[in-house]
């Protein structure tokens, strides 16, 4: 457009002549008339404007037409590079977008198999979450139930706790279980602090003092104090065996002062006579006292003691002995009508056959006498008032 209007100017500042006469030759090489008659004003018009000027118009724009039209060439050669290089960027861009459609596609194969995974496990989490769920509504429902009986629960757990301790003290014949269990049971209350519960506490204490009350059979010490009886009977003097006797304590006296003694506390008689008489003396006690010891009088209520035969007094002792042990056992299996009539049968053995006088028949006879007192049959005191108050508790009242 702008090399279009350079030229338009350039040309409207040429001088045209429409009237131009032709000053061409003809044919015949003389000039017509048309050239002849047009001569006098083309040099009239040459004078005017001179040829060189318009020569170097024409030049300039010659040239200037060429300058512009390699200016237009260059223009276009590099219109023509850059959509060259757009071409090829849009090209590798083509490339680019082809490569990341392929991998956008491959992409989306993976995160479609991944949803269809993602898929199955949200379904399988949904059932495990729907049954934690069903679980938790239970569990929530069972917490519910437990707050509501606990009370329920903690008198129910105290009433068994009771019975079993029953039936333990029932088996062994001792308040101890019972003992243990009701203050358990009161410790428990007083943990719990429930105004309600308060008369079960009250009804528990009121038991536990009337069990501590009843004096139970301490079976172990009894059984020890038996095995101590079965211990001395190997020990024990029997009647029918003829035992050292010991003189009493005057001659024990007598035989014990010295001679010289006797003799000073004598009357002062002079000569060889009082001499002889206070040795007589000394030897007569002396023989007697010898006497006394080799013979023994013995008063015996039963005959039958005395004919006891020697080589019998070892199926005696042992008689004896299965006896005590059948006391004892009678004790731990909690029978004493057994236990006090092997008690009996024993004692009435010892006051038979054997010396009452001795010091270990009466250790042992005074320690049957402690077992027959001690080994009787005590009822342990149900705790009825404990049992009452837990059954009102449970019935709401």
């Amino acid at each position: 457009m702008t090399v279009y209007t350079i030229v338009k100017t350039v040309s409207d500042n040429i001088p045209h002549s429409s009237t131009e006469p032709s000053t061409r030759p003809s044919a015949s090489g003389t000039p017509t008339a048309e050239a002849a008659a047009g001569a006098a004003p083309q040099s009239a018009d040459a004078g005017r404007v001179p040829p060189l000027r318009s020569r170097s118009v024409l030049l300039a724009v010659v040239g200037l037409l060429a300058l512009l039209t390699l200016l237009a060439l260059g223009l276009s050669w590099q219109a023509y590079e850059r959509v060259q290089r757009l071409e090829q960027e849009l090209v590798r861009r083509q490339q680019n977008v082809l490569s990341d459609a392929n991998d956008a596609r491959a992409m989306a194969r993976q995160a479609q198999e991944l949803a269809r995974d993602s898929a199955a496990k949200l379904a399988l989490l949904d059932v495990r979450v729907a049954e934690v769920a069903l679980q938790r509504g239970q569990l929530e429902e069972l917490i519910q139930s437990l707050s509501r009986s606990r009370d329920e629960n903690v008198v129910v757990d105290i009433e068994a706790a009771i019975r079993v301790a029953l039936q333990q003290s029932a088996i062994t014949g001792s308040a101890e279980p019972l003992v243990v269990t009701l203050k358990q049971a009161d410790e428990r209350l007083v943990r719990y602090k429930q105004p309600r519960l308060e008369g079960v506490r009250r009804a528990v204490l009121r038991d536990l003092d009337r069990v501590k009350a009843i004096n139970v059979v301490d079976v172990s010490s009894l059984t020890i104090k038996l095995d101590e009886v079965v211990r001395l009977v190997d020990e024990l003097p029997l009647l029918s065996v003829a035992q050292r006797g010991k003189p009493d304590g005057e001659a024990v006296a007598a035989k014990n002062v010295p001679t010289k003694k006797r003799s000073a506390v004598a009357p002062a008689v002079p000569g060889w006579w009082p001499d002889l008489q206070a040795q007589w003396t000394t030897l007569v006690e002396n023989v007697w006292l010898e006497a006394r010891a080799l013979l023994r009088v013995t008063r015996i209520e039963n005959p039958e003691a005395m004919l006891l035969a020697p080589e019998q007094s070892y199926f005696l002792r042992e008689n004896l002995k299965l006896r005590l042990l059948n006391a004892r056992l009678a004790l731990l299996s909690r029978q004493f009508d057994t236990a006090q009539a092997d008690l009996r049968d024993a004692q009435g053995a010892l006051e038979r056959y054997f010396d009452r006088t001795a010091r270990k028949v009466v250790t042992a006879h005074e320690l049957l006498r402690q077992v027959a007192g001690q080994a009787r049959q005590v009822n342990v005191p149900r705790p009825d008032d404990t049992l009452s108050a837990l059954a009102a508790a449970a019935a709401g009242r």
